[in-house]
């Protein structure tokens, strides 16, 4: 829990810095305009390819397939465009290395090792309907 909170603590500073950075580089009403235009285009792109991958998904699920890569990219851009819709600019980086398909393999086997570690301790459970 500790290392939650320090980490949380440490991505807001660190966004804080980020924004006195660029606020004094192209002023503060570009900064806030940038702020506001990355976070549009973020969202619009991220409930894009959102859709996109849930009607995949609904197709794979209806096709019998397994639907767990499909699932976490998914997750991924979901998490993505909350990230996008936040203000900041790291949160801004994150978020659209998460929606678009190149970056977004970087963070799958990551995902996929913390997953399988929880099915192993039994801490991930399948219900079958």
């Amino acid at each position: 829990m500790r290392k939650i909170l320090f980490t949380l603590i440490a991505f807001i500073l660190v966004e804080i810095a980020l924004f006195i950075l660029v606020g004094n580089l192209i002023g503060v009403f570009n900064t806030l305009l940038l702020i506001i235009l990355t976070s549009i285009i973020g969202i619009a792109v991220s409930k894009k390819l959102g859709m996109k991958s849930v009607q995949n998904l609904q197709h794979s699920i209806n096709q019998g397939e397994p639907p767990g890569p499909l699932m976490v990219d998914t997750f991924l851009i979901f998490v993505g465009g909350i990230l996008l819709a936040l203000p900041g600019f790291l949160t801004d980086v994150i978020g659209f290395t998460l929606i678009f398909s190149f970056t977004r393999k970087l963070y799958k086997p990551s995902i996929y090792k913390w997953l399988r570690k929880k099915m192993e301790s039994g801490n991930v459970y399948i219900i079958n309907r």
